[in-house]
């Protein structure tokens, strides 16, 4: 079923949790590692204007219905962190963009050269470039829907849970986005297949690596994804990847488990 891009537009809002009672963290907070994973999530979500602004300087950003969701994926995935940074608050971590600012600096040449390499990509892909866009989304929200769903499971706090699930849930409408489009993109171009699936199998690593410490990563994905039961929720991400056209067989999510050494 193709995506209603107009239905999303008109109906996208931010995520809302005033009814949910975030005072209950003082009672019962959440351990050091969940706050750690918890922060780790919230820089993503802010850090999302970033991505936003690279891909503006692609083909991507000539295709309107990229453009209007990108302006409304922006919009939502910033209330994403401010609603964990509301839980952050209470246990007395501060998320600002001070800080934000900061650790951008940090990164240095890095972050002033990522829109220019993003243009010089996409001039020399063309077209295809945004089938390359298009999946490496869909894999990123396929990540971050299992991220915020294995850590509903492991805390089995209900408001900590129900805040989750509800960020969720507006993830689940930009991979239904992400998918459609790729699918449609990679379908139609066999070129489009072969430099996403390179680029993917190269290149891809977790959402928040560019901004994160290795540290910070493994710790992450240690959290979430070790075990059998966390193996098991990145083979299913990998299954979704592996699904679309020209990409059967890839293990991206899998691979980098194995390169950051979480068993």
């Amino acid at each position: 079923m193709a995506f209603d891009i107009d239905r999303y537009t008109a109906t996208s809002v931010g995520v809302d949790w005033s009814d949910l009672d975030l005072e209950v963290f003082r009672d019962e907070p959440l351990p050091a590692s969940s706050l750690r994973t918890l922060r780790y999530m919230a820089d993503v979500e802010y850090h999302t204007v970033c991505y936003t602004r690279d891909l503006l300087t692609t083909p991507s950003h000539r295709e309107a219905d990229v453009s209007a969701f990108m302006t409304m994926w922006n919009r939502e995935e910033f209330w994403h962190g401010e609603a964990l940074a509301a839980v952050l608050a209470v246990h007395g971590i501060t998320v600002d963009y001070d800080q934000l600012k900061a650790s951008r600096l940090k990164l240095g040449w890095k972050d002033r050269l990522d829109p220019i390499k993003q243009s010089v990509l996409g001039g020399l892909v063309g077209q295809d470039f945004v089938a390359v866009h298009m999946s490496w989304g869909a894999a990123n929200e396929w990540s971050a829907i299992t991220a915020y769903q294995r850590m509903a499971e492991l805390e089995e706090h209900p408001v900590l849970a129900e805040l989750l699930r509800r960020i969720a849930k507006q993830e689940a409408r930009h991979v239904a986005f992400y998918t459609s489009q790729a699918r449609e993109r990679l379908a139609a171009s066999t070129k489009a297949q072969k430099v996403t699936r390179f680029a993917l199998s190269r290149f891809w690593a977790p959402v928040g690596s560019s901004i994160s410490t290795e540290d910070d990563v493994r710790h992450v994905m240690t959290h979430l994804m070790s075990g059998p039961d966390g193996r098991r929720a990145a083979r299913k991400v990998d299954d979704s990847i592996s699904g679309m056209p020209g990409l059967d067989g890839l293990t991206i999510v899998q691979d980098a488990l194995d390169r950051l050494g979480v068993s």
